[in-house]
């Protein structure tokens, strides 16, 4: 809670609901193959109306500026990219929503994306639910940059703290993290 107040505030509201909805300790195998003590899964959180206004609310306000769309690799994203949107038209701000999927689509035109496609060469920010060594998010981006649009930053909900920081710099992209697993771990409801 904060100090001055007994109600908290939105960012305390969202750890507390990824504490006790999302994140869980025990033995899992990750996405990766690697072995962890910690499993955060935000599905609970983002796909859930008021979960996600919390959500869509703080991510906006890690967007570029100068971003004409948000974007994600499904289906972690999809509900992100969604909400981010909407989060933005609620404020007046256009901004478009993409999904990168994971293989080119099997008919059709055979698109990687889908969505209101800005001119190349404009600013996209990938959102992302987990990062842990940002294979994921680099698959967007890759995408998107062969695509041509620009990508500089990355926006998470969590950042498990296992390379994928680095991983994002090693790319020439600035990773920001709503909360750290660390943050979320160390978490204890009031």
């Amino acid at each position: 809670m904060s100090e001055s107040s007994s109600v908290p505030t939105e960012r305390e509201q969202l750890l507390n609901r990824l504490a006790t909805l999302a994140y869980r300790r025990g033995e899992f195998t990750l996405a990766s193959g690697r072995k962890s003590e910690h499993y955060v899964n935000c599905k609970p959180v983002s796909l859930s109306g008021s979960g996600l206004a919390l959500i869509s609310r703080a991510m906006l306000t890690q967007v570029e500026a100068d971003a004409v769309a948000v974007a994600g690799l499904t289906l972690g994203a999809d509900p992100l990219v969604s909400g981010v949107a909407m989060a933005a038209a609620d404020r007046g701000r256009e901004l478009d929503a993409l999904i990168v999927r994971k293989e080119a689509k099997g008919h059709g035109t055979g698109a990687w994306l889908e969505g209101p496609l800005p001119a190349p060469g404009t600013l996209i920010t990938v959102l992302e639910d987990v990062v842990t060594t940002g294979g994921s998010s680099l698959k967007a981006v890759r995408q998107l940059r062969d695509a041509g649009y620009q990508v500089n930053r990355v926006v998470t909900i969590v950042d498990r703290e296992e390379g994928g920081d680095a991983a994002m710099t090693a790319d020439s992209l600035e990773l920001i993290s709503l909360y750290k697993l660390s943050e979320i771990a160390a978490f204890t409801p009031a």
